[in-house]
């Protein structure tokens, strides 16, 4: 058993020196300018109101005025309250967009806090023609204040279930990584390999060892009515910015006789972009369309993909069996939500599997067999040449302090070192947390603001790995469709033409 110790009343492995010199690190990829606290009474008339703010598209830094192809362009964006008057401090959650309907282009601007009430946009200038600026608030400062709060002193708010059973008596009792102090007894689930802690209270008349499932129990709203104006959608909750002059701007061609600037690097730090609805990376592989069911069969011929996470990498596995008609789904009679799930090509010796990540896990009747931590399946893997493997994992521990996520992610990374150790060409790609759609039970367990600081977090733990990112962020902030959890198919298109790019990469990549 490895040991344990408590943060809170939050559980976590036992760390050295250098493990915890590592977590500190980790925890400031996830910085935030502080945010007001919240006075009693409190008015939500001194809140930051997108309706009152602007932004203001800033002159073309080169000659003329004109803005051209591998330019920069930059906005600057103001932050009023309800009353008109301006804000002072920064933590304002805002996402910007440079997109063309026309051409079905669009790409991430990189927002800057200047902690002063006003931040910078910047965007890359990627495709000729029409670009307008999009600037979304997400979350007021305020509310980002709360939602820390929510998950220093509420991370049990979301609690699960298991059911015990031996014969003909049952129980069922609350599970959690995050207890609260109880003279109850508790069964440990701490997984032996990983050091992941886990706990149930334990049944009055059963034993810990008849646990049959694991199920999300429910949620507990801890919040005060005015807190909870704090996040109205149409209000102040994922509302447009207006532009104090215009929105829109003409990009020209690259000006003859200069050098081309290399917008791979630029300031705006964009990963990648839409143009006529495909999306294409600045650096790294050039994404290829694979449009036919052949073309994907051909690339994927005599490979293991075996597919580990959450239920936006569940996804995958959905889109990549209805795509192909000869890569069957074998019934192994799970529940839809949970799998584990397998598909079989036999003649292209394609095999591509799904399994869902160990708790915590918001799914429904989990069979408590079925309850895998990642690294211990990728510890079950011989890997090499044939075999892919992709990671999406953070949707689920948005309502857990930060510190809960790195663990696991730690885990994660020591059992992709040692696969990429005994078999170096095996291919490790990962897919990054995504936006999407907030309503208030939404934001308070799964907040975009949840969703960026897990994100952080994922990118720097595999920083100088040899894996691959697709960069779900950015491609759902930069399509011109909702936002949504799961994203919508053309995004998913463009998802998978990235995997699969990864695994047949063009000539010259």
């Amino acid at each position: 058993m490895k040991s344990s110790i408590h943060h809170g009343f939050c559980t976590f492995r036992t760390l050295s020196a250098e493990e915890a010199l590592e977590v500190r690190l980790l925890l400031g990829t996830t910085a935030w300018p502080e945010t007001p606290s919240l006075p009693v009474p409190f008015s939500l008339n001194y809140t930051s109101d997108p309706a009152h703010s602007t932004f203001t598209v800033l002159p073309a830094q080169g000659g003329g005025g004109q803005w051209h192809v591998g330019e920069l362009l930059e906005v600057m964006i103001k932050m009023y309250d309800f009353q008109g008057h301006p804000k002072k401090s920064g933590g304002d959650f805002l996402l910007a967009r440079l997109h063309s309907p026309e051409v079905g282009a669009g790409v991430a601007g990189k927002v800057m806090d200047h902690l002063n009430g006003s931040y910078s946009a910047v965007f890359s200038l990627l495709w000729e023609g029409n670009a307008q600026v999009e600037v979304t608030l997400v979350h007021p400062s305020e509310a980002i204040t709360v939602l820390r709060r929510l998950n220093s002193k509420e991370p049990d708010r979301i609690y699960f279930q298991s059911l015990f059973r031996s014969g003909s008596v049952s129980e069922t009792t609350t599970c959690n990584v995050c207890w609260r102090p109880t003279q109850q007894p508790l069964c440990n689930y701490t997984d032996l390999h990983t050091g992941e802690p886990w706990f149930c209270l334990k049944p009055k008349n059963l034993s810990c060892d008849a646990r049959i499932n694991h199920s999300k129990g429910g949620f507990k709203l801890n919040l005060t009515d005015t807190e909870k104006n704090l996040f109205q959608n149409g209000v102040n909750m994922k509302v447009s910015i207006g532009a104090s002059g215009f929105a829109n701007v003409t990009v020209l061609p690259n000006i003859k006789g200069q050098p081309k600037i290399n917008i791979s690097s630029a300031k705006s730090g964009s990963s990648g972009f839409y143009y006529e609805g495909e999306w294409q990376t600045l650096g790294g592989i050039r994404v290829q369309h694979f449009n036919t069911s052949s073309a994907i069969s051909q690339c994927l011929k005599g490979k293991n993909i075996h597919l580990y996470g959450d239920s936006t990498i569940r996804q995958w596995f959905e889109y990549l069996t209805a795509e192909l008609p000869d890569l069957r789904q074998f019934d192994l009679h799970s529940l839809k939500q949970v799998g584990p799930f397998i598909s079989l090509d036999y003649e292209n010796e394609i095999l591509v599997t799904y399994r869902c990540h160990g708790p915590p896990i918001r799914f429904v009747n989990v069979p408590a067999i079925e309850l895998r931590y990642i690294a211990n399946e990728l510890d079950g893997l011989i890997g090499g040449s044939n075999t892919i493997v992709v990671l999406g994992i953070w949707s689920h521990f948005s309502t857990f302090p930060i510190e809960v996520y790195i663990q696991r992610l730690l885990g994660i990374r020591r059992a992709v070192v040692r696969l990429l150790d005994r078999a170096p060409d095996t291919l490790v790609i990962i897919r990054t947390a995504n936006l999407k759609a907030l309503t208030l039970f939404e934001t308070l367990t799964n907040s975009d603001w949840y969703s960026l600081q897990r994100d952080k977090v994922l990118r720097a733990v595999f920083k100088n790995l040899n894996v691959y990112f697709v960069d779900a962020w950015e491609m759902t902030l930069a399509h011109h469709l909702p936002h949504s959890l799961h994203p919508q198919p053309p995004i998913i298109k463009n998802m998978i033409n990235v995997l699969l790019s990864y695994i047949c990469p063009s000539k010259g990549d």
